[in-house]
């Protein structure tokens, strides 16, 4: 016998393309969301006690990929993408089933009066619009394994790159957004196989497209475009 599964929620982020979106969910604690509930599950009972919490799961759809074919393995970028890794042993998202697994901060329910009771989270790395399948605590004392292994997984969780923003563009940026578009830039968006000092990169970030070129370990923002 098979569930379908339902679409309970969307989420809405600064990311309108994928390039740009931390590799990982709570790399980024300054990146902010709303989780917006399909009409059918906004009854507010639904959400009782979950502000006990602070950190949740999120089950959601890598809506990109849905329909497309999978692969057993795949070309991981961190590995510079020329080895194969097991697509189990990765979270890529062209998987047999494209389904997503993040864990975010929870910032608080807000009451809205378009969308019903909405959730605002932290850390997110979902692109805009991404539909939700379910929400489940997160709990710490089972969770949380600090003895385990990275695999080819980066261990620190802090930027790789310094950024060099110049405050004309920077203030270009809503004041609110621009910690978090800084600390994106720290993570290195670009590809782990690309080094190239001279190229032009952009990510699109609230509304804006925001270029940059790196050089060593240093990244520059060379110009901001209002989308």
């Amino acid at each position: 016998m098979t569930t379908e599964l339902k679409i309970i929620a969307h989420i809405k982020t600064d990311f309108s393309s994928k390039f740009g979106i931390p590799r990982q969910s709570g790399l980024v604690d300054e990146l902010e969301a709303t989780i917006i509930f399909e009409p059918e599950y906004r009854n507010p009972d639904a959400l009782r006690g979950i502000e006990e919490y602070s950190h949740l799961w999120l089950l959601w759809q890598f809506s990109e990929c849905a329909g497309k074919e999978w692969t057993p393995t795949v070309r991981p970028p961190r590995l510079g993408g020329n080895k194969r890794i097991g697509v189990f042993a990765t979270r890529s998202p062209f998987r047999p089933n494209p389904v997503g697994l993040s864990s975010v901060k929870l910032l608080g329910v807000e009451k809205t009066e378009k969308h019903g009771c909405v959730l605002r989270v932290a850390g997110a790395d979902l692109l805009d619009g991404t539909p939700i399948y379910d929400i489940k605590p997160y709990l710490p004392y089972v969770d949380s394994h600090p003895e385990a292994s990275n695999g080819f997984a980066l261990d620190e969780k802090e930027g790789r790159l310094t950024v060099d923003f110049p405050n004309e563009l920077l203030n270009t940026i809503p004041a609110e957004k621009q910690a978090a578009l800084k600390a994106v830039l720290a993570q290195d968006p670009r590809p782990g196989y690309q080094d190239i000092p001279d190229r032009i990169y952009g990510i699109e970030f609230a509304g804006f497209d925001v270029r940059f070129k790196v050089e060593n370990s240093t990244l520059k923002v060379t110009e901001i475009i209002c989308l």
